[in-house]
């Protein structure tokens, strides 16, 4: 055989595999519409009088797995019908070199006699003979059929290449009042569909390789034309851009080869480069409108305040994913309750610079923070100071009876006028500021000065910002663009200053603020590359309820992480009468993809075993086919009850053993002996009283991952 034939064979037997399922009809609309539609689907019902006659194409060229396919979406579509001899009756034909009757309109009354009948049905083969089987409806009508008072359809199933004519008899059909929908299996020949096809064409052609959107445009057209009611007022048929494919063998050139040809009248052969070509099969598209069915979703009215994410749970239903800081709260409402343990000094300028305009608006900013951050069980406590020359202390850090009284106070601060003297300023709070407590290091807590001004310093500032931060004082800094320098100078880092533009962009800084007071700066952690498991307890002694709180506490604790494949990948394992992986670390690459595979893990209830659960991560998780990256640092974190848990020693220092670091957070009145041997050297146990207070510890945990020793790890070549 000539190499070029050969070529050309070769092309023909490496296309003839593409895969029957590729999607020839797609709707091109955003991921939220076609989630509306899918929506729509499970509400659409038609219950009139008509009568629907499934004509399927059971030919060789077809083949069995479209005819399967086939069966699938009639079977889809009659789960919308109301089927009984009042209303909508159903029958089904195929054909293929002859038709063949599969069972009358009138045989069944009901949706699962017609739906187990369908499944039943036998592939017949032979050739595609589809204009016989429309003049045998012609001539016979539709079998066990109602009068022409009743609206007819046709649905016709088939690839679109008939060995016979089918314009003729399909246009007759037509003019008799059926409504024809042709829907294309396998891969389509479009132009005889639409031969096919009732008008308006694209309202009646269809694609059966996807039943879920076939079944939807069916039925829509059936809305549209009145022939049936089959959603709610609230929804609409709507177009949408579609795109149409068609698989074709086209012939390409691929180039010249050398070739010999005889010459006439002479006994020479002349050299000649002749081109040569090859097969290929390709995708030719065809842009078009489908319309399809919507219903108003639970995410139209936006609910998700503050740039949060609405996730539809179906119709009436939804939840938000939302950024920092505002998680708290239904719909992504700020969350401002200081829930951290923070001592917080504002220090606000009363300087001439500052003028009285700009002080009244630190202190109106002051008192609206406080009204809606601090409450009865808030964890921070907050005093108030003034300057121009001297520093005036207002309200002592955390004297005050209430937030009434502390707001109170407020109203009564004067406008002082004078220098601005910044500098002396600092370091008066640095000495005095924070009262003379005797508390050190962890039991003391975290002491902040937030810095209210708008005119520059008149004395150095460096050198008394270097002092208040040597006495382990976080200062952050609000104030205009025009001391923007000067507070970062003051703060040491452009992060931990407030930069605002006016009096209502001033409050707009109110959820800012509140983070950087209760999250502690972890330079370089979300930056650097890490494998993060975490393993939950989900059996009957934590409960569900504890269980949620659980899996809120993991959602929050992600939020700070840059999760991609390139740097923090997480995934999660729950234990209790099984051992499961909710998903893997490379199954979602996204932080909006872990926190919602987060809320979905399943509570199991039973017996639970860490030892198992750990055994499961270091054979089944933590492992390269597993999506574990070689030389990138990883960390297991165990939120357990304390049940359970004697089994977990071995398994757990085989994992650390391996280059895995690994926490444990018990949760429960008392520390059991248990727990504590699962320490480990790095001292890796934080213990929780009870699951409500799980987020007093999220720093804490974060610390702990954030560690240098953590991070620098480098895993053995195993792992």
């Amino acid at each position: 055989m000539p190499s070029f034939l050969l070529l050309e064979v070769l092309f023909i037997f490496l296309f003839s595999g593409v895969r029957q399922s590729h999607p020839l009809q797609e709707v091109h609309v955003s991921r939220e519409t076609i989630g509306k539609i899918s929506a729509a689907n499970k509400m659409m019902q038609c219950s009139a009088a008509v009568d629907v006659l499934f004509l399927i194409d059971g030919s060789h060229s077809v083949g069995k797995r479209s005819f399967e396919r086939s069966k699938h979406f009639a079977i889809m579509v009659c789960d919308a019908l109301d089927i009984n001899p009042e209303r909508v009756r159903v029958g089904a034909l195929q054909f293929s070199s002859a038709p063949r009757l599969e069972f009358r309109l009138d045989s069944f009354s009901s949706q699962q006699e017609v739906k187990a009948k369908i499944k039943r049905m036998v592939f017949k083969g032979g050739r595609t003979d589809t204009g016989l089987a429309l003049k045998y409806l012609l001539r016979k009508g539709f079998p066990g059929g109602r009068n022409a008072s009743v609206p007819q359809i046709l649905v016709v199933s088939t690839d679109g290449r008939s060995q016979g004519q089918v314009a003729t008899p399909a246009e007759q059909l037509k003019e008799r009042g059926i409504t024809i929908f042709a829907v294309g299996v396998q891969f389509p020949r479009w132009e005889e569909l639409h031969t096919l096809a009732s008008e308006p064409k694209e309202q009646h052609v269809l694609m059966a390789e996807q039943a879920e959107d076939a079944t939807n445009g069916l039925l829509s057209t059936l809305s549209k034309s009145a022939v049936c009611t089959v959603a709610s007022p609230d929804c609409k048929v709507q177009p949408h851009p579609c795109e149409r494919k068609t698989l074709e063998t086209v012939r390409e050139l691929v180039g010249s080869a050398p070739c010999w040809r005889g010459s006439r009248g002479t006994d020479a052969v002349l050299a000649a480069l002749c081109p040569f070509s090859s097969w290929k099969r390709v995708f030719l598209t065809h842009p078009a409108t489908c319309y399809r069915t919507t219903c108003p979703g639970a995410c139209d009215s936006q609910p998700c305040q503050n740039g949060g994410t609405c996730v539809p749970e179906g119709r009436d239903r939804y939840h938000c994913l939302c950024p920092p800081a505002f998680g708290g709260e239904a719909n992504c409402a700020p969350k401002l309750s200081l829930e951290c343990r923070i001592d917080v000094l504002f220090l606000l300028a009363s300087s001439a610079g500052t003028t009285p305009e700009g002080f009244l608006r630190a202190k109106a900013f002051v008192k609206r923070f406080l009204q809606a951050s601090l409450s009865e069980d808030s964890r921070a406590r907050v005093g108030v100071a003034w300057y121009s020359g001297e520093l005036a202390l207002a309200v002592p850090v955390g004297e005050y009876r209430d937030v009434p009284a502390l707001l109170r106070s407020l109203d009564g601060l004067p406008f002082g006028g004078g220098a601005t003297l910044t500098g002396h300023a600092l370091r008066q709070a640095a000495d005095h500021g924070f009262g003379s407590t005797t508390r050190t290091g962890q039991d003391r807590p975290r002491r902040v000065v937030v810095l209210f001004t708008e005119s520059p310093s008149q004395d150095e500032v460096a050198g008394p910002a270097r002092y208040a931060r040597a006495r382990e004082l976080l200062l952050l800094g609000v104030g205009t663009d025009a001391v923007r320098a000067e507070l970062e100078e003051i703060t040491g880092s452009p992060k931990r200053v407030l930069v605002h533009a006016g009096p209502q962009d001033l409050f707009h800084r109110i959820p800012e603020l509140r983070r950087k007071l209760c999250s502690r700066p972890r330079p370089g952690c979300q930056a650097q590359s890490l494998d993060l498991l975490f393993v939950l307890d989900a059996s009957a002694s934590v409960g569900p309820e504890n269980f949620a709180q659980m899996q809120s506490f993991v959602r929050s604790l992600m939020l700070p992480f840059d999760v991609n494949p390139d740097v923090t990948q997480v995934g999660l394992v729950v234990y209790g009468s099984r051992v499961q992986t909710a998903f893997g670390l490379d199954t979602h690459l996204t932080r909006a993809a872990v926190l919602r595979a987060t809320s979905q893990a399943p509570y199991l209830g039973g017996m639970g075993s860490a030892g198992t659960a750990l055994l499961h991560v270091y054979d089944k998780v933590m492992t390269v086919q597993r999506g574990a990256r070689p030389g990138v640092p990883k960390a297991v974190v165990l939120l357990t009850g304390g049940m359970g848990v004697e089994d977990a020693a071995v398994p757990i220092q085989k994992l650390r053993n391996n280059g895995v670091s690994a926490l444990v957070v018990g949760v429960g009145p008392v520390l059991r002996e248990a727990l504590r041997r699962l320490a480990g050297p790095r001292d890796s146990l934080i213990h929780v009283a009870s699951y409500a207070d799980l987020r007093y510890h999220q720093d804490a945990l974060l610390e702990w991952v954030c560690a240098e020793d953590l991070i620098q790890i480098q895993n053995p070549p195993g792992i």
